[in-house]
C-alpha cells in the first residue's frame, strides 16, 4: 500500500517536456472530472462513467465539450447512458430501448464516425451451451441517435475462438468460475481500430471499422471482425514466459517476444498520425488472469507495454525501473490505462492509487497528479449486505478507473488552463512537522 500521508493534486510538472491538455477522470463522488496541467478543475460534472469519455468535436459537428457519461453514478448496473453538452444540457441518452430496458453499461464506450455509440453491457441471459441458468454475458451493441440497435456481438457465441484449451474452456464454464461481477469473460475494453497502416498495406484484419478488445479474466487480447463477428487476430491467452521462468527475457532488452501478460485493461492501436502508430499499446495489471491463473513474477509491478501486432513483439515498455526506481513501486492490480500523445509521451494511469502521470519514451516523469478526492462508502452497483468482498469498497479510496488526455481545443474557447511548473521537494529531506 502507499505511506498513509502523501502529497495530492499536481507534483510534478515541467511544461517544455509534457504534451500540455486537459485530462478527464471518473470520480468516486460520482463526478467526473476535467482538469488542467496543474490540477485545477476546468469542468465538473455531476455525472460520471466508467469512464467519463470526452467526445471528439470531429465526431459531432465541431461541438465542443461533449462527454459521455452514465444517467447514475458510476455502477455496473445503470439504467441510461447520456451524452451531456458543457452545460450539462441531455444531447441523447439511451436507456428504455436497451434490452430489459436498462443499459448496464461498463467498461467502455467509444462515439462513432457515422454519429451511432458503440456501448459495452452486461447482459444476463440463459445460454443453454453454457448453463441451465441465466449467466451475466457481455454484449457490444452500436446504438442509433434514435436508440435502435444496429449491430451487436455477445462474447457468449465466440467461446471457441479466444483460444482456450479444452481444460481452460471447462474451467470458464465451471460452476465456480462462473459467478463474476462484470462478466463471463470480464471484457474490459472494446475500441474501434480507426484508420490505420496495418490496412492500409493491404492487411484486412485491421479495418477501421474493426474493434479491438481484451478479457481480464480470459488474459487475451482479440480483434473482432465488424462484418463478420469472428475473432480475426488474437494475442494470447497463453504467452511464453507464463508457466516457464526461463523463458522470460531482461526488461531493457527490446524488441523482444511478448511474455507473460496477465489481467490487461484498455488493449487499443496506436492511431494514425501518433508516434507508434499502429502497435498496440496494453496496460499489463500483471493482476490475476488466465484459466487457471497464470504464475506472476516474484517481484511483481505493473507494466505499459507497446507492442507490434505482427512480429508480436514489446518495442516499448514502461515499469517502476523506466522511472529509476524499484519494478514493484509501479503497480495497479485493476482498472487503469494508458495512451500515447502526440509529443510521444505517454499519459498513464496507475488506476488502485489514483494516479495520473506523463512519460517521456526514456522514462522520465513529467507530470505527476494525484487525485485528492478520497470517498468512503460501497461502490454503487454492488448489493446486499456487507461482507468481506464488498468491505474492500468501504475504505477511502481515490482510485480512478481510466484517464483521457483531451487536446484544449476539444473544449468551449476561452476554457482557463495554467501551465506553471512544478519542481517536486526532495524526499530525503521532505517532512510533515507537527502543530
Amino acid at each position: 500500500m502507499p505511506p498513509t500521508i502523501f502529497p495530492t493534486g499536481v507534483t510534478i510538472y515541467d511544461p517544455d517536456k509534457a504534451y500540455n491538455c486537459f485530462v478527464s477522470f471518473d470520480g468516486r463522488d460520482g463526478h467526473a472530472y476535467l482538469i488542467d496541467m496543474n490540477g485545477n478543475d476546468a469542468k465538473v460534472w455531476t455525472y460520471c462513467g466508467m469512464p467519463a469519455e470526452i467526445i471528439d468535436p470531429a465526431l459531432i459537428d465541431g461541438q465542443r465539450g461533449h462527454a459521455l457519461l452514465q444517467g447514475e453514478r458510476h455502477s455496473f448496473g445503470n439504467e441510461t447512458l447520456m451524452e451531456l453538452d458543457w452545460d450539462e444540457k441531455i444531447v441523447w441518452q439511451w436507456g428504455e430501448k436497451a434490452p430489459g430496458g436498462t443499459v448496464k453499461q461498463s467498461h467502455d464506450v467509444a462515439r462513432l464516425a457515422n454519429g451511432n455509440t458503440l456501448v459495452l453491457c452486461r447482459l444476463p441471459h440463459r445460454v443453454p451451451a453454457i448453463a441451465d441458468e441465466p449467466i451475466m454475458d457481455q454484449a457490444f451493441y452500436e446504438v442509433t441517435q434514435d436508440g435502435d440497435i444496429a449491430w451487436q456481438w455477445l462474447s457468449s457465441d465466440h467461446i471457441d475462438e479466444f483460444g482456450l484449451s479444452p481444460e481452460q474452456r471447462e474451467l470458464l464454464l465451471s460452476d465456480t468460475m462462473r459467478p463474476r461481477r462484470t462478466g463471463l469473460l470480464a471484457l474490459n475494453n472494446m475500441s474501434p481500430l480507426g484508420p490505420n497502416k496495418w490496412f492500409d498495406s493491404g492487411d484486412r484484419r485491421f479495418h477501421p471499422d474493426n474493434i479491438m478488445t481484451c478479457s481480464r479474466d480470459g488474459n487475451f487480447v482479440a480483434i473482432i471482425a465488424k462484418s463478420t463477428g469472428e475473432v480475426v487476430w488474437r494475442m494470447g491467452p497463453d504467452y511464453p514466459g507464463a508457466y516457464n521462468f526461463s523463458k522470460k527475457s531482461f526488461i531493457g532488452d527490446l524488441p523482444r517476444p511478448v511474455d507473460s501478460i496477465s489481467g490487461q485493461h484498455d488493449a487499443h492501436v496506436i492511431p494514425k498520425g501518433l508516434p507508434g502508430e499502429g502497435n498496440v499499446l496494453i496496460f499489463d495489471n500483471q493482476g490475476t488472469g488466465g484459466f487457471p491463473p497464470v504464475y506472476l513474477e516474484l517481484f511483481q509491478g505493473s507494466r505499459v507495454l507497446e507492442i507490434d501486432p505482427m512480429t508480436r513483439e514489446i518495442v516499448w515498455q514502461y515499469d517502476g525501473m523506466s522511472s529509476g526506481a524499484q519494478f514493484w513501486t509501479f503497480m495497479s492490480y485493476h482498472m487503469s490505462n494508458a495512451r500515447r500523445l502526440p509529443n510521444g509521451n505517454t499519459l498513464i494511469c496507475e488506476g488502485d492509487f489514483g494516479r495520473l502521470f506523463q512519460v517521456t519514451s526514456s522514462g522520465e516523469i513529467v507530470w505527476e497528479y494525484v487525485n485528492p478526492r478520497f470517498m468512503k462508502e460501497i461502490e454503487p452497483g454492488f448489493t446486499g449486505k456487507p461482507n468481506a468482498f464488498t468491505s474492500i469498497f468501504m475504505a477511502d479510496r481515490n482510485w480512478i478507473y481510466r484517464a483521457q488526455p483531451v487536446p484544449y481545443d476539444w473544449v468551449p474557447d476561452g476554457t482557463p488552463h495554467d501551465e506553471i511548473p512544478v519542481v517536486p521537494p526532495d524526499n530525503r529531506h521532505y517532512r510533515v512537522t507537527g502543530s
